[in-house]
């Protein structure tokens, strides 16, 4: 019978701004179990001023303090091991529920990050006020935008010797896809490349658009609850999504025109192992029916996922 465990944010849980296998477990589960996962998010230099009168929880000042520094800004609770996970497993992680944690969020320009770091050079910082209750968040300007809270981080660790990794790049292991559709109801599938896994999760957006062009989404604590089950001896190339509604094909490559095609021969192979089509059918329904986006431009490895709905199956 499976059980349901909670991960809370305090510095013993959170490494910071990076991917390794050697990291130790701070959870350990068996295959078919519930996780419910609380984040952090940002820096001492994100944080609403007192007068503002949004809530800071304690557990963020801790991490601030007690948590060493990584290349990468993220925050992330983990990892998780699993019983029996080998290299050459996968994993279906089920986003069972998403909920705001804090009452607001940021985003901010980076010096010589985004899509346009020649254009908009300097810092700047915007505090965002988030309405948990209507799920909205509300831009200094007045503009209110839909709350749909997504993790931009979810992954396994890395391979050994690839080494410790900078929590910035997607790669194969998943990491930070910025995919908002893996969002409750959807299932993203990721490979294993250690023994046990080492599962982490972070970088929680309460919105975020398709490229978050600048670099950042409104970034906020999430709580995420997971049902983690263990595919043994099936590890796909990339990172995939089965959404509710949709066959969801990633690519990850330095390139955005190679990324699509990774995406592209993805898709093709999800389409012909769910269906009797050849190839070259596949390839055909693609261009008819499936739809290509930018998952973001930002991380060094640029991200499309490419979608196709399930009723063309």
């Amino acid at each position: 019978m499976s059980r349901h465990h909670e991960i809370w944010p305090e510095p013993q849980n959170v490494h910071w701004g990076f991917h390794s296998a050697e990291l130790k477990p701070v959870l350990a589960i068996e295959s078919g179990d519930l996780v419910t996962l609380h984040t952090v998010t940002g820096s001492e230099l994100d944080q609403p001023p007192p007068h503002t009168g949004l809530a800071i929880m304690p557990e963020q000042q801790r991490v601030f303090s007690e948590v060493a520094r990584g290349v990468g800004p993220h925050t992330l609770t983990g990892p998780i091991e699993v019983a029996g996970a080998d290299p050459g497993d996968s994993f279906a992680i089920e986003v069972l529920d998403m909920q705001l944690r804090a009452d607001w969020g940021f985003t901010r320009i980076s010096p010589g990050r985004g899509s346009l770091p020649q254009e908009y050079p300097d810092e700047r910082r915007l505090l965002i006020t988030i309405d948990k209750q209507r799920r909205v968040v509300r831009m200094p300007w007045g503009t209110e935008i839909p709350a749909e809270p997504f993790f931009g981080v979810i992954g396994t660790a890395p391979p050994p010797e690839w080494g410790s990794l900078t929590s910035v790049i997607p790669r194969a292991f998943g990491g930070n896809l910025d995919v908002k559709e893996i969002r409750p109801g959807a299932v993203l599938h990721l490979p294993v490349f250690v023994p046990g896994a080492l599962i982490s999760v972070g970088d929680g957006h309460a919105a975020q658009g398709n490229g978050e062009v600048c670099v950042t989404a409104v970034e906020s604590a999430l709580s995420g609850t997971f049902r983690i089950t263990l595919n043994k001896g099936v590890a796909p190339d990339q990172p995939w999504i089965d959404s509710p509604t949709h066959l969801i094909a990633l690519g990850l490559h330095e390139d955005l025109d190679e990324a699509a095609l990774m995406a592209l021969r993805a898709l093709i192979r999800l389409v012909c192992e769910r269906t009797s089509l050849e190839p070259a059918d596949a390839y055909m329904l693609c261009s008819v029916a499936a739809d290509f986006h930018i998952s973001q431009m930002v991380n060094v490895n640029k991200g499309v996922h490419a979608m196709l709905a399930k009723q063309f199956l």
